[in-house]
């Protein structure tokens, strides 16, 4: 293979790029050229002030067939590190771009061209929010092997996902009873409660900037949503700029519950690859009284199941109701690679 270290993003590989994931170990919207194109401009939200890109792409007769979409900074342990774009903040998954029957010898051919002096000094190849199912992890830990390097892998957080049936009595019916009857009784609540109530996808382009900004405002009536926008002016217009550009790709699903014409939770959320990924949320906390954010999730399940989605991914955290909604665990895990 024949590999390349970019030092500028490069915008001219969008085609490949997402070419490439389509074939790839590991396909998630996080891994999209135009994410991580947005993601590395703003440098995570401010999540990374001082940091060099050091993207690396392997080619094959021509052919793009590997892209370790990294960058080099200090990591939180204060080593010198390469890291994936889009760790660790706002990105739930992360991987290598390479295909099934490329990846062992990729991963081979990618560690001693990291090494060599194109990259200078770095300590740790840390990479974060890979899946605790991606074949990157094994093929890794085979490749520092045979180099005599050190591997370290570890459970980062619970990233639960709910398995649809396509069929809304059904997947009600796989649930606990209890929950069951919750979910039915908050629904029906809202629906009798002579208030007017609605939801929907947020679908016109010229309310689209208006419904994410609406969005952005719910989401930060939650204190630790909002203490986290502050940490930095350019993460709450990063993640806005990535709503943006999903609706322009056709994979942003922006779901609002309105009460009385006032809009009472929201949920961002991406339809990809016949999968919906459930990226963040906001309440209007006045309307708890008809549980909106419940009810509302009611009605994106009804409606993932009803259109033959094949799984509701909540992404990460371990927040209980994901798993009173019927969820089952995964991981999103963390490997070390020292020379």
């Amino acid at each position: 293979m024949e590999f390349q270290l970019h030092t500028l993003f490069p915008d001219s590989l969008e085609l490949e790029w997402n070419d490439l994931l389509d074939r790839s170990v590991t396909h998630v919207p996080f891994l999209r050229h135009e994410y991580l194109r947005i993601w590395w401009q703003s440098r995570g939200g401010g999540e990374w002030p001082a940091a060099e890109l050091a993207l690396v792409t392997a080619r094959q007769d021509g052919q793009l067939v590997g892209v370790a979409p990294l960058f080099k900074s200090v990591n939180r342990q204060g080593k010198t590190s390469l890291l994936l774009l889009g760790s660790i903040e706002i990105s739930d998954y992360l991987d290598l771009i390479v295909a099934p029957a490329d990846l062992d010898a990729f991963v081979a051919e990618l560690l001693p061209f990291l090494a060599g002096p194109a990259l200078g000094e770095w300590q740790v190849l840390d990479l974060y929010n890979l899946l605790d199912s991606s074949p990157t992890l094994p093929a890794l830990e085979r490749a520092a092997a045979a180099l005599s390097w050190g591997f370290e892998s570890q459970k980062l957080e619970h990233s639960p996902y709910i398995p649809l049936p396509g069929d809304w009595d059904v997947y009600l019916a796989g649930i606990d009873k209890k929950q069951r009857h919750e979910i039915r009784r908050k629904m029906r609540r809202a629906e009798e409660s002579g208030a007017a109530v609605r939801w929907y996808f947020t679908s016109d382009p010229a309310l689209v900037d208006s419904d994410i900004q609406a969005f952005a405002a719910l989401m930060q009536q939650d204190t630790d949503k909002a203490a986290f926008f502050a940490r930095s002016p350019s993460m709450l217009p990063t993640m806005l700029e990535t709503a943006r550009c999903a609706f322009d790709r056709g994979c942003l699903s922006l779901a609002f519950l309105e009460i009385n014409g006032k809009k009472a939770a929201a949920y961002l959320c991406f339809d990809y690859l016949n999968r919906f990924w459930v990226y963040n949320s906001g309440l209007d906390r006045s309307f708890m009284e008809y549980s909106p954010g419940w009810v509302l999730l009611g009605y994106l399940l009804r409606w993932a199941n009803e259109n033959k989605r094949s799984e509701f991914d909540f992404m990460r955290g371990d927040e209980e109701y994901k798993y009173r909604f019927g969820a089952v665990d995964r991981f999103v895990m963390r490997a070390t690679l020292t020379r």
